[in-house]
């Protein structure tokens, strides 16, 4: 494989030029960028992917919500339908997306909304909710035909932008000359015992420009919720089955599965896992199988593991009946700021948003 990628290389240099090339037709005004009288906030990555910009958009959402009317506009990557849609809280993942039904599932106050066009996406939600006062941009770091109020890049702690290529060769969208353009850079999925060597070696690594602030965040894993069909608001603490040296059978469909993973096995040697790509859309015949593994193994105390993502997928209607006997939970994520990031974080982004409602 790494093979492959190597003499991929000129179609990676290719690609990287054209979307160079593309990128400075945006910042010389050839390609109109169009800016729109009310706050956005866009949080992408430069990578494909497993950077954490979910939890990092919810994390925002917490932060703001009480204060501001929010809504938040997404591509809806793996939907089936390609229309502007508003999500409900009986919205199916194949009609919006798994993502953007999380947040609609978790807050319920906010609008989600779902546009492959995003300069047509904030067109519309302006005109149906005019009572809107913030957008957040989920994945929306390459989208250039939005002029962004705050561009927060997120790169991983373990693979960061500074040490990859572009596709083919690596796993970035873009060159990694691209990150200049963002105005904050959370180093994310770190240690949560970071030292401030670890963060100085990161941030020489990456060689922010002088207005550019860096951050560093990690995740912190919750309580099991018991996946029957509907979502409860039942928490069972992970420890329990941990301490009781249950059998866990994980089974995710995320772009990085790793750090779960391991973080199960550092507290038990008791785990199967079941990984299917990102976002990956599950079959009758796939859930079938786990089923039967689940049911195989010789062993009272066991439970089935998978993430909050995945289990926007796993409530259709179609897998109710096969997947209700079953002992499944997910397990809810949240990120963290390690020590004054989360202070200085927060201010810049209340600093952004106090500054812009002062100037529309």
């Amino acid at each position: 494989m790494k093979f492959i990628r190597i003499i991929l290389f000129p179609f990676a240099l290719l690609y990287g030029t054209i979307l160079f090339i593309r990128n400075k037709l945006y910042d010389f005004g050839v390609y109109r960028s169009y800016k729109f009288d009310i706050p956005i906030i866009a949080i992408g990555n430069l990578s494909t992917g497993g950077t954490g910009k979910t939890p990092h958009i919810e994390y925002l959402i917490r932060l703001l919500q009480a204060k501001w009317n929010i809504a938040t506009l997404s591509r809806g990557y793996g939907r089936a339908t390609k229309k502007f849609t508003i999500a409900t809280e009986t919205t199916k993942a194949t009609e919006v997306g798994d993502e953007p039904l999380q947040f609609k599932k978790k807050f319920k106050n906010i609008v989600v909304a779902v546009e492959n066009k995003r300069v047509l996406g904030v067109q519309k939600l302006r005109h149906l909710y005019p009572n809107i006062n913030l957008i957040l941009l989920d994945d929306a770091f390459q989208h250039r035909a939005i002029h962004l109020g705050l561009s927060i890049l997120l790169t991983e702690y373990n693979k960061p932008f500074s040490n990859d290529y572009v596709l083919p060769t690596g796993n970035l969208r873009e060159f990694a000359i691209g990150y200049k353009r963002a105005n904050i850079i959370v180093v994310t999925k770190t240690p949560s015992n970071l030292t401030e060597a670890d963060k100085t070696k990161m941030i020489q690594q990456i060689k922010p420009l002088a207005h550019q602030k860096v951050y560093f965040s990690y995740i912190v894993y919750n309580n099991l919720i018991p996946l029957k069909n509907n979502l409860s608001t039942q928490t069972f603490p992970i420890k329990y089955y941990l301490e009781n040296n249950y059998t866990i059978t994980l089974f995710t469909g995320i772009a990085n599965a790793y750090l779960l993973e391991n973080y199960l096995k550092e507290q038990t040697n008791n785990i199967h896992a079941f990984q299917y790509s990102d976002h990956h859309e599950y079959s009758i015949s796939e859930l079938q199988t786990l089923k039967d593994f689940f049911t195989q193994l010789p062993i009272a105390n066991k439970i089935i593991i998978t993430t909050e993502k995945d289990a926007m997928r796993l409530t259709a209607p179609a897998f109710k009946e096969l997947l209700s006997t079953l002992p499944l939970f997910y397990i809810p994520i949240e990120i963290q700021f390690h020590k004054q990031d989360k202070a200085h974080f927060e201010k810049d982004i209340s600093t952004y948003l106090n500054t812009t409602k002062n100037t529309l």
